[in-house]
């Protein structure tokens, strides 16, 4: 399956818990972190739900 890199480009201090439990479930711990996951459809609506703190990299 293929996979994407996505990379945490804000903090999630001030977010509501939902969505910094999805980060963790991402992998995502720290600015500017990146992490290769599968491109699944569960994966992209995390990756929707924190749009605002996260950037897909090429």
């Amino acid at each position: 399956m293929a996979t994407i890199k996505v990379k945490q480009v804000r903090s999630s201090i001030g977010s509501p818990k939902d969505q910094k439990r999805t980060l963790l479930s991402l992998g995502l711990r720290k600015i500017s972190q990146v992490v290769e996951i599968e491109d699944t459809p569960g994966n992209m609506g995390m990756v929707r739900k924190v749009h605002h703190l996260v950037e897909i990299v090429k």
